[in-house]
């Protein structure tokens, strides 16, 4: 699942219906481990879902589980409406959990991420707790027996229907588990390259395995301040994160306006050390050091800051005649 910039200019109404709809007192709780104050959702399932929780939802893959974040991200009318029709935690629960065996506890707001994968993906992905009837599985006469058992269940219609097209995926994407989220801050351009007459219409495209996020356009403005945050799921076998400034133009293809790599290893290596940053004042406890074969203007340090842990990167951007970029990475782990 990507992330998306949020659009500012989005109509308040949807943000407030999706906020009415969160604060209902049974979504006031992750929907799989009951942790309070969830801050994620499952926009194709209808569940708000906590951070740990929507680590495993990830990596489930978007054809399962399409996760966004309800305060960071932009969201659909479609999205919105989806999640109203589910009607919420509740609801959804009432099918995904209909038939947990007895003698099997859901995973609490501390459990380990073993248990909790465990449990998220027997509910969502193996669909263990579904009425019988309910459950896909491949052939005609299955998919015949679920159209008559639905014809008076719009939602469960739905889900079926969900659960129809991940079938056909599932085979072809494979599953990736992902050990944390990087949160980063595109803070501001210095310097940029001139591609249109005068100046460029910059914007800034992350990607990061085979997720791609980008920020908005600035229009004509070669030294643009973003302060933008994007957030990406890193996969256990995690590479740089590639970043890429672009000139965006509206009748001919995008101008690139020069690259550059963040090799991650320092942060995650020196967050994953340090276990919960919470515990610890503020201090140094990681280097990523500048050489030539880097784009780093300066030695980055790693530092818990108020129990987080980030790192500031100034960059020279690469193949192109001049530009900096500088970001603010923020390591949040899946649990502590």
């Amino acid at each position: 699942m990507n992330h998306r910039p949020m659009d500012l200019g989005r109509p308040a109404s949807g943000k407030r219906r999706l906020k009415d709809l969160l604060v209902q007192k049974d979504n006031r709780n992750c929907a799989d481990c009951g942790a309070p104050d969830p801050k994620w959702a499952s926009a194709n399932i209808g569940v708000f879902i906590c951070l740990k929780c929507c680590g495993v939802h990830r990596s489930l893959g978007t054809h399962i589980s399409k996760v966004l974040s309800v305060t960071l991200d932009e969201w659909s009318d479609d999205e919105i409406d989806a999640m109203i029709e589910v009607g919420g935690n509740s609801s959804a629960n009432s099918i995904y959990e209909a038939f947990i065996p007895e003698g099997l506890s859901k995973p609490g707001p501390d459990a380990g991420h073993e248990e909790r994968s465990k449990f998220i993906r027997s509910k969502y992905e193996l669909q263990e707790f579904l009425k019988p009837s309910l459950r896909i599985n491949s052939g005609p006469s299955r998919k015949n027996s679920l159209q008559s058992t639905l014809q008076s269940n719009s939602f469960s219609r739905k889900i079926i229907d969900s659960f129809r097209s991940n079938s056909s995926q599932k085979s072809q994407e494979g599953m990736v588990e992902f050990i944390g989220l990087l949160k980063v801050k595109v803070i501001r351009g210095t310097n940029l390259a001139i591609r249109d007459m005068m100046t460029s219409d910059p914007y800034v495209i992350l990607t990061l395995g085979k997720q791609t996020l980008r920020t908005t356009v600035i229009k004509s403005n070669l030294n643009p301040v973003w302060n933008e945050e994007l957030m990406l799921s890193v996969p256990e076998r995690f590479g740089a994160l590639q970043l890429q400034v672009f000139d965006h133009d509206t009748f001919s293809a995008d101008d690139i306006m020069g690259e550059a790599e963040v090799d991650l290893q320092p942060l995650i290596t020196s967050a994953m050390a340090f276990g919960d940053a919470g515990m610890f004042g503020n201090m140094q406890i990681g280097k990523w050091l500048k050489s030539h074969d880097n784009a780093l203007i300066d030695d980055s340090t790693v530092n818990i800051v108020d129990g987080k842990v980030k790192q500031e990167v100034s960059l020279k951007l690469q193949n192109v005649e001049c530009g900096e970029i500088d970001l603010e990475l923020e390591w949040m782990p899946l649990e502590q």
